[in-house]
């Protein structure tokens, strides 16, 4: 049996970027933070919105209904509304116009779907069932959220700096190494504190120390 193609998972980068929000409701609200997150410039269209839009000051809210063919001048484009009508709509527009549009709770007019993600610092944990189950993504989201604890940001900023060095040293931190040294306890070290000892296995996993024994400082921390 052939099957749909699988939706490509991507980070995008929004920084700076005029994103539109059509629909002021609660699901618009949680749509509009993510994207305040994302570093988005926001503007939200809807003849009536919930507090946390209109009182908003980061959110540009024009207090109408959706205009045909505006969807144009941004980015990317959410939809959040009750009406099928409006989100087939906007979706027409962007696609004339080349812009990706998500529209909640209607994968008909979507050009993307939003994943569940588990976040720890800059550790995103993103789970997408393509829009077929949004309450299996959350579920699964919230399995994940329970095993990423605060041991894991920690880890993250250590192979952050490690990579940088790695990268100054053999000019690509592409090298191996890394699985094996998650794989040997780093994550352990680095959750009791002994932040020492893992930058120096996680090195001599990567050839940067190619000493025998562990300075004596990161043996004792």
């Amino acid at each position: 049996m052939d099957h749909a193609p699988l939706p490509y998972p991507v980070n995008l980068c929004l920084d700076g970027q005029p994103v539109l929000v059509v629909g002021g409701g609660p699901v618009a609200a949680r749509k509009v933070e993510g994207l305040l997150k994302a570093g988005s410039r926001v503007t939200v269209i809807a003849p009536a919105a919930v507090d946390a839009i209109a009182d908003n000051p980061e959110v540009v809210w024009r207090s109408r209904s959706y205009r045909p063919g505006e969807s144009g001048a941004y980015r990317l484009v959410v939809t959040a509304t009750s009406d099928p009508a409006v989100n087939a709509l906007v979706a027409r527009d962007c696609e004339a116009a080349n812009v990706f549009v998500n529209s909640a709770d209607d994968p008909a007019n979507c050009t993307f779907t939003l994943p569940s993600v588990a976040r720890r610092g800059d550790l995103q944990v993103a789970v997408s069932t393509g829009g077929r189950s949004p309450a299996l993504a959350r579920w699964v989201r919230k399995r994940i959220e329970r095993e990423i604890d605060s041991g894991y940001a920690a880890l993250l900023e250590l192979l952050s700096e490690t990579r940088a060095e790695a990268q100054a040293r053999f000019g690509t931190s592409e090298v191996t190494g890394w699985d094996t040294a998650l794989d040997d306890g780093l994550l352990e070290l680095v959750r009791v504190g002994r932040s020492g000892a893992a930058r120096s296995l996680l090195r001599r996993h990567l050839t940067l120390d190619t000493t025998e024994t562990a300075p004596a400082e990161a043996m004792a921390s």
